[in-house]
């Protein structure tokens, strides 16, 4: 599998910690490639994200331990999932 990141991400750790979980990183180094040629690829996830983040209570952190955050994520993530498939159904 492929991960594709921006150039921020150029680093040897990043590409070691990537390597150890048999992914193949695919980043833009500074100032020899463009990034240009990721955003095809990554729009995909950004516009995801975007999408739950979209609810207020997931934008500011209200909830003090991880699990009720997670807990608020997943019930974005089945919201959003459910707007997306009535519009398709109608």
């Amino acid at each position: 599998m492929k991960i594709r990141a921006d150039k921020a991400y150029h680093s040897a750790e990043h590409r070691k910690w990537l390597r150890a979980r048999n992914l193949v990183p695919r980043i833009a180094r500074p100032g020899i490639e463009s990034g240009e040629r990721l955003g095809r690829h990554r729009w995909k996830i950004e516009r995801s994200i975007a999408w739950l983040f979209g609810h207020r209570r997931l934008t500011v952190r209200y909830e003090r331990k991880g699990s009720h955050f997670l807990a608020f994520l997943g019930l974005a993530a089945a919201l959003t999932c459910y707007k997306k498939l009535a519009k398709l159904t109608t």
